[in-house]
């Protein structure tokens, strides 16, 4: 890997934006703190790839940050770094629970803060790569705050969530607090039962609990989201479907659907669990194939465009469009700035 990248290439100013150079300047110098490297971005954009490289070069172990990777058997659909990659560089909180477990934003937390601990007392490099802009939130800046359950509200929510579906509470969930409406799914009955039990025991937003002000104090985060121009990335999520359906996916839905998905509010609301799902209870004719594989290719999009959307409001976060950018140069860019003091 070569030294000699400069920053005033004109093509790298193209590919670096959103750099918050006075905040970083106030940041790094003469920081004692842990350094913690973040690297997000959406599906397919090469997150992995730089992840094993950087890791490789620096003594790294990675720490995953996607709220589905923690289930045993969700690979595939998932796209899960490959057993031979996880052998040469240690990973973190992939493959931890089966689906009769529940995981959510707290056990995330707890679970990554002890992982990075563990790493660095190896005198390793801590590296969270992922999508899941909540999860990597709540690691900078600690899990969100809410009330315990309350029985009857819990209850009368779930009623109405069976009388009348999760699009009709979605859709009151987006009009109460649109800024949290747009972390989960529509159809994430779980997530969307709490978020209104939430609001309806405090008479305040889910987000207002969940963004916090203060990030976490002990560690220093280099945080990147990588990115490309969305006429570019559409197309490579689109492909990649098709490669995940072609690898074996509908036959992974099918063991996991034995294993208890469908009981699994969070995993059986997954982009293209939740539409092969859905494909496994109709006749399955072609008509129904075209249908999954349309409905699969349009949820990964929109996930990718939320995923967008979340981490602009995240002001730590510096934007690296690889479509500009070698892969090699990409990753020089991350490492001089991670061995920055």
């Amino acid at each position: 890997m070569g030294t000699g990248i400069t920053v005033e290439d004109k093509g790298l100013k193209k590919a670096f934006t959103h750099f918050p150079l006075s905040k970083k300047e106030s940041i790094h110098p003469g920081t004692k703190k842990k350094k913690i490297l973040v690297l997000a971005g959406p599906t397919g954009v090469g997150k992995t790839k730089r992840s094993l490289i950087i890791a490789h070069a620096l003594g790294g172990e990675i720490i995953s940050a996607d709220s589905m990777q923690v289930y045993r058997g969700m690979d595939i659909g998932t796209a899960k770094v490959s057993q031979e990659d996880r052998k040469k560089i240690p990973h973190h909180l992939i493959d931890i629970k089966d689906l009769h477990e529940r995981f959510n934003i707290v056990d995330f937390y707890h679970e990554a803060i002890k992982a990075i601990q563990e790493v660095l007392a190896k005198e390793h490099v801590p590296i969270i790569v992922g999508g899941t802009g909540f999860y990597i939130h709540a690691l900078i800046y600690g899990p969100p705050k809410g009330p315990a359950s309350v029985a009857k509200v819990r209850e009368r929510l779930e009623e109405e969530m069976d009388k009348q579906g999760p699009k009709v509470l979605y859709e009151r969930l987006q009009k109460l607090d649109p800024d949290y409406a747009l972390t989960i799914t529509p159809n994430d009955r779980h997530k969307i039962i709490r978020a209104l039990e939430i609001m309806t025991i405090t008479n305040q937003k889910v987000s207002h609990f969940a963004k916090s002000v203060k990030e976490n104090g002990q560690y220093d985060f280099r945080c990147w989201f990588l990115y490309m121009p969305k006429e570019l990335l559409y197309p490579i999520l689109e492909m990649r479907c098709d490669e995940m359906i072609a690898k074996g996916f509908i036959d992974e839905v099918k063991e996991l659907e034995k294993r208890g998905l469908r009981s699994n509010s969070s995993a059986s609301q997954a982009i293209g669990y939740r539409q092969c799902l859905k494909f496994l209870q109709s006749p399955q004719s072609q008509e129904d194939f075209d249908e999954f594989v349309a409905s699969f290719k349009q949820a990964s999009r929109r996930y990718a465009k939320r995923q967008y959307t979340w981490f602009r409001k995240e002001p730590l976060f510096r934007w690296l469009n690889v479509d500009q950018m070698s892969l090699e140069n990409s990753v020089e860019m991350i490492m001089q700035d991670y061995e920055l003091k």
